[in-house]
């Protein structure tokens, strides 16, 4: 069966984020393994360590997938952003590896008022940096963005420029977001949308791929620019759109993580029921995950 959860909470112990993907019966997870909108850290234990290990392991939960912190602007003008932005990639890679997570989502930077072309070899440098700093062997994807000024990664050939001056395997693929390729100008809900994009990917970024698909839906308009998540079905790429997307084969194998708006564990409920229904499962299969 495909791959498919939610980004969880780490609240109270970073071990409790794959309980709780577990009773959402969810199989793949997305995590922050720290709080997002803080450069500072916190050491996890070594008890928290080991027991997220046996439960990713005992609950059959993979790919386990980091989402970077929002702070981070590899491309920053500003030398103390960029070098803090470095450190702290290092740091969460270095987790990520303690972890045994399996790849780290990254969204590399904004160009602020710089030359884009600029502004993309300072993000490759410093995401070079990065990686050899932390002397882990996780990682990284590049998320695409949805084309807000400044953007560095919102098309496939700006991210295949990012790529071209890293290390080789320090990006391992990337992850495509529906809701920002969709308002960044890919018209996923066509298939000549979905063509033109499957044929970016094999142009630009062969031989890697897409390792993860973070599936929203748009609460703003095609080619708006503006990264605003929706409810599965309830936004502009609608369930039809959605429905036409996962079922074209070039991504049918792809985890599929949601980060769609979450009051409570009902919304991810609702939107994981959703996705399970236009995938065509029937419900026996999903609750023996539980």
């Amino acid at each position: 069966m495909r791959r498919l959860g939610v980004h969880t909470s780490i609240a109270s112990g970073i071990h409790l984020s794959l309980e709780r993907a577990n009773a959402l019966c969810c199989s793949t997870v997305q995590i922050f393994s720290h709080n997002p909108r803080t450069w500072a850290t916190k050491k996890i234990s070594d008890e928290e360590i080991e027991r997220f290990r046996e439960l990713k392991t005992a609950l059959d939960i993979r790919p386990v997938f980091i989402h970077s912190s929002y702070l981070i602007n590899l491309a920053s003008p500003d030398e103390e952003i960029r070098k803090k932005s470095i450190g702290l990639l290092s740091h969460e890679l270095r987790t990520a590896h303690l972890l045994r997570a399996d790849y780290i989502v990254l969204h590399p930077g904004k160009a602020v008022g710089r030359d884009i072309k600029e502004a993309i070899g300072r993000a490759s440098e410093a995401l070079s940096l990065s990686y050899e700093s932390a002397g882990s062997r996780v990682g990284i994807l590049l998320e695409n963005t949805a084309g807000q000024k400044g953007d560095i990664s919102s098309t496939i050939p700006m991210l295949s420029d990012i790529i071209e001056k890293t290390p080789p395997g320090s990006v391992r693929g990337l992850c495509l977001d529906t809701c920002h390729a969709y308002a960044a100008g890919y018209d996923i809900t066509k298939m000549e949308g979905l063509e033109r994009l499957k044929g970016e990917l094999l142009k630009y970024i062969s031989p890697l791929k897409v390792e993860l698909i973070h599936l929203n839906d748009s609460k703003r308009g095609f080619a708006s620019g503006v990264d605003r998540h929706e409810h599965i079905g309830e936004g502009s790429i609608g369930l039809p759109g959605l429905k036409r997307f996962l079922s074209f084969p070039f991504f049918n194998a792809t985890p599929l993580i949601l980060e769609t708006p979450k009051k409570s564990d009902d919304d991810d409920r609702k939107n994981l029921e959703r996705v399970r229904e236009l995938l065509g499962w029937d419900k026996s299969r999903v609750s023996a995950k539980g």
